[in-house]
């Protein structure tokens, strides 16, 4: 079995973060180790949440898994929560990478155009210090925008996204893949670039007429995975898009939905299918 630990945060209520990516990632056959990185009493769209800091944690945890000799088939990382954690997350990084293991960072820090409430703007030049490291980034258009300083931009072509994902690639990272991109109407997905190769890829989906917090972490959790199973990233980031979808699909067909996150517990069953299928091809 595929061990991998995911450095993020945990909302106790809200369907994100570490509460989003320990089920997936379990459903998916993947041990998920986990370096919390705050605790909140809820995720950010909920008034008056609380917080606490984790951040003098890391490097403890760090240190004890390194006299265990403890390794990692791949290291994920989600929301940090200030810039005082990047120093120790890229520390973590160099303690654990190895020829074989995968880095991937998914820059959690914004949408729709600007930056989350509890980051300043020298927030986005702390993050790209972490994208350097990683082998693969995940950022949305927003995040994307904010680490290359290229501009945000609501309607999009091929060209730009693909100027984005080649100054992406500049921060570091082997692949970089952006999400949330859309080239015409009724039609929303992921493009990518391995740097290496110097090749581009795409898919897309369905666009639903929904948005809910969270589906990020559904996406990112449900890549990672996929690759620990073996796929190639366009296939990893196709089931990742295609899992998102049937979440945002259920949670929008349920009377009783919850505004504050998709129900991903509903479409696990789905994802195990699609995954089981893909191992058999």
């Amino acid at each position: 079995m595929k061990r991998i630990v995911s450095i993020q945060d945990i909302s106790c209520l809200g369907k994100c973060s570490l509460t989003v990516a320990l089920p997936i990632l379990s459903a998916m056959g993947v041990e998920c180790a986990i370096v919390p990185t705050a605790v909140l009493s809820t995720h950010t769209m909920f008034q008056n949440f609380t917080c606490k800091d984790l951040s003098d944690q890391i490097a403890p945890i760090a240190a004890h898994w390194q006299a265990e000799h403890v390794t990692f088939d791949a290291i994920y990382t989600g929301y940090l929560a200030s810039k005082e954690q990047i120093g120790d997350v890229c520390r973590f990084f160099d303690a654990f990478k190895t020829e074989d293991n995968l880095i991937v960072v998914d820059p959690v820090m914004a949408d729709n155009g600007k930056l989350y409430p509890a980051f300043g703007p020298d927030f986005p030049a702390e993050m790209a210090k972490v994208c350097a490291k990683a082998d693969l980034i995940v950022p949305n258009l927003t995040e994307a925008s904010l680490l290359t300083g290229l501009p945000y931009r609501t309607e999009q072509d091929e060209g730009y996204i693909r100027e984005m994902l080649l100054a992406l690639s500049r921060l570091g990272p082997r692949y970089a893949a952006l999400t949330g991109v859309s080239f015409e109407g009724g039609r929303l997905g992921v493009m990518y670039y391995d740097k290496a190769a110097d090749t581009f890829g795409s898919y897309f989906n369905e666009h639903l007429p929904a948005s809910f917090h969270g589906t990020g972490d559904v996406f990112a959790s449900t890549c990672v995975g996929a690759l620990m199973n073996g796929l190639s990233l366009g296939d990893a980031l196709a089931l990742a898009a295609d899992y998102t979808v049937e979440c945002i699909r259920l949670t929008l067909a349920a009377p009783d939905a919850k505004w504050y996150g998709v129900e991903f517990e509903s479409a696990i069953p789905y994802l195990v299918h699609r995954l089981e299928a893909k191992a058999d091809n």
